[in-house]
């Protein structure tokens, strides 16, 4: 299906973002459509991460707007934003080291009421990282960073998301769990969630997009389908070590 038949589902228009006299995001635009996987990639300080975390109202932009469904959702509150189905997985994990695996997955659902539904995306949750399973009682803190990476995406999908905001999920760890996260990512997006993904990985972000933004000292650079900018040759010069 190409992607102009999908509804938007996020909708960033001409959003300026800064802290203080710091200007990180400059009069970006830019959309994530209904079941994609959209990356955002660009170098250290072109913006991603304020980007995100305007998205999910942890800042706000001083221009422009964001609308989540039609719904114009910059200036709400954190909270408000995830209970109408945005949930972030931040960059560092940001995970509560002295709780246990399975009060960290708690926090995750803490707006939601249905104890059943919980229950099953808990389920859900266990099934697509077994690890998880093995560890429930131990405290997060103690697990090795990929363990600690896969709650950190855990308990963001125990929000029941609509769109999942990753910020750089294979940061810091061994080759072989980069390759299982990315796996991950794709198993969440064939679940129904839609997926919007920040990535130092360059490549292996660009490699499962449906549609990517290339971020360059808080503006957009270029954009077009994931395959194709992992293959075109500015690109490798400029983010993909050559």
């Amino acid at each position: 299906m190409a992607r102009l038949d999908t509804p938007v589902m996020l909708k960033v228009s001409d959003i300026t973002v800064g802290y203080g006299a710091i200007t990180a995001v400059k009069g970006l635009s830019f959309e994530v459509r209904e079941g994609e996987i959209v990356s955002l990639i660009g170098s250290n300080g072109a913006g991603k991460s304020t980007t995100l975390r305007t998205i999910s109202g942890l800042m706000h932009p001083k221009t422009g707007s964001i609308e989540f469904r039609g719904e114009k959702i910059d200036g709400m509150p954190g909270h408000e934003i995830v209970a109408k189905g945005i949930c972030h997985s931040p960059e560092g994990r940001r995970i509560f080291p002295r709780m246990s695996v399975d009060e960290n997955l708690d926090l995750g659902a803490y707006l939601r009421k249905d104890s059943a539904a919980v229950k099953e995306s808990r389920e859900r949750v266990l099934e697509l990282f077994p690890r998880l399973r093995e560890r429930i009682t131990q405290k997060a803190g103690t697990m090795s960073g990929g363990e600690q990476q896969m709650l950190a995406v855990g308990r963001a999908l125990m929000g029941e998301p609509k769109l999942l905001i990753m910020d750089e999920p294979s940061m810091g760890l061994a080759p072989v769990l980069v390759d299982l996260i990315f796996e991950t990512i794709e198993t969440i997006r064939k679940s129904g969630v839609t997926i919007l993904l920040v990535e130092q990985n360059a490549l292996a972000a660009l490699r499962i997009a449906d549609y990517a933004y290339v971020l360059e000292s808080g503006h957009l650079k270029l954009e077009g389908d994931g395959s194709k900018l992992a293959v075109d040759p500015a690109i490798a010069q400029a983010y993909l070590g050559g």
